[in-house]
């Protein structure tokens, strides 16, 4: 007579069998059944689970062994690469920031719409330059090939760690007993004790490295802030006085509130990247001055510049001179009257020096600590081709100098404080996203133009 087993007997191995299911993720995904077209939200929950995620109808492009392959390659390399196929006739209008704030994981995120590639990326993971010029190199090759030299390049080229959510690369082919699957929960808890400890761990490491930076920064940024102060000091002017206007008032009152903008931000300042609004601030300070200058002597008012590369206490720039760094090519910088003088005559500038472990050196050779310092004065693009060849400028074109101390310096790396592999849902910025596929909001920026032609190398 067979032996009927109560019903919660029976649904054990059920559970079991379930549990393994949702554990034993494949390393890439092929999603079952074939709708019209593959919804943002379906790719990113497949992306979750692993880094491939090739469309039922875009099966042809990539066959299961490749795609396979391709996804145990990044797993193993433990970086935020994603790469995604669709259809020659999926709609391209902002699917690249479409599929990142599905999957909400800050990374880079390839994507080939039938014949055609385009790659967007979170700032903290890749520089745009880098995308733009890693998503050129491979314009124009099959998919096979493409794919996977886009994976290679970038695995060598972005920062962070794989997203915790993809588990393992390894797939199991053989039947599992309930005491395994035990002992796997097991080393999963433990493993994710330990992946906790570690991310404290590193979390305490930059913290005691962002307050060192800042530490450094600090002494600077108080000497300029005393130096703005006794300029103001200085400042015959008083705003009853015969002849002064609404508009000295105006440029006088905005200086002073520079100057208490500038101590307010140093006293709250966190993180070395909260320096950059400091320096901002003081120099709004010195441009109101200079203008309330300009108006006292009946002169044309100045035009807004940077301020003097050699050292922004000496006030915005009046032009731009020839310099060439030890080691490095001939480029313009802004000077202030005095330096421009002295270049001319042959002599050195008056440079900003601050203390290092190898005595005092000028800012641009002192260690990038001195970055968000330097973006406040010089932002807007301009702080990259004035450092270039320099020891900041080197450091700060680094993936460990955003890595290490979180990026936001001058106009390197992203504010935001993610890194790669974070799950920063849809707070991240679109503009990483924004220049792939031609049509809707997407323009060229070296990937994609109109139509499926290819844009330029970005270099």
């Amino acid at each position: 007579m067979k032996a009927v087993l109560p019903s919660r007997a029976r649904s054990l191995p059920a559970l079991l069998l379930a549990a393994l299911a949702m554990a034993l993720v494949p390393l890439f995904v092929f999603a079952p059944g074939a709708s019209a077209v593959t919804s943002a939200s379906t790719i990113g929950q497949a992306l979750r689970k692993s880094p491939v995620y090739v469309d039922p109808a875009a099966s042809g492009q990539l066959d299961r062994a490749d795609a396979d392959a391709l996804a145990k390659k990044i797993k193993d390399a433990g970086k935020p690469v994603f790469v995604v196929v669709l259809p020659a006739d999926y709609p391209t209008q902002s699917v690249l920031r479409d599929v990142r704030a599905a999957t909400g994981i800050t990374g880079l995120y390839g994507i080939r719409v039938g014949d055609r590639f385009a790659a967007g990326a979170d700032p903290s993971v890749i520089s745009a330059t880098a995308r733009q010029n890693l998503v050129s190199s491979v314009q124009g090759e099959g998919a096979r090939a493409q794919l996977t030299d886009f994976t290679d390049r970038a695995l060598d080229t972005v920062r962070g760690h794989a997203p915790s959510t993809w588990g393992s690369s390894s797939d199991s082919g053989g039947g599992v007993s309930t005491t395994a699957l035990i002992v796997a929960g097991a080393v999963v808890v433990a493993g994710g004790a330990g992946v906790y400890t570690l991310s404290r761990r590193n979390r305490r490491r930059r913290e005691a490295e962002q307050q060192a930076a800042l530490e450094r920064l600090r002494v600077v940024v108080d000497e300029d802030i005393t130096a703005f102060g006794e300029e103001l000091d200085r400042l015959d002017f008083q705003p009853g006085e015969p002849g002064a206007d609404d508009a000295m008032r105006t440029d006088y009152e905005n200086a002073l509130n520079a100057y208490d903008d500038a101590k307010r931000r140093m006293g709250e300042a966190r993180k070395p990247e909260d320096v950059r609004g400091v320096t901002e601030a003081l120099q709004d300070g010195r441009y109101s001055l200079a203008v309330l200058a300009a108006r006292r002597e009946k002169r044309p008012l100045p035009d807004r510049r940077p301020p003097c590369f050699f050292d922004p206490r000496h006030g915005p720039s009046v032009t731009d001179a020839a310099w060439t760094p030890a080691g490095g090519s001939t480029r313009e910088v802004p000077v202030c009257a005095a330096d421009a003088t002295r270049l001319a005559d042959g002599r050195e500038p008056a440079t900003r020096e601050v203390e290092t472990e190898y005595g005092r050196r000028p800012y641009w050779d002192a260690g990038p600590a001195y970055g968000p310092w330097a973006g406040g004065y010089f932002g807007g693009g301009l702080l990259p081709g004035l450092l270039a060849g320099t020891l900041l400028g080197g450091m700060m074109a680094t993936p460990s100098y955003a890595a290490d101390f979180g990026g936001g310096y001058g106009d390197f790396g992203d504010q935001s404080g993610f890194q790669g592999g974070d799950m920063s849902g849809t707070d991240f910025d679109p503009g990483g996203f924004s220049d792939g596929f031609g049509g809707g909001d997407f323009g060229g920026g070296g990937d994609f133009g109109g139509g499926g032609d290819f844009g330029g190398g970005g270099f």
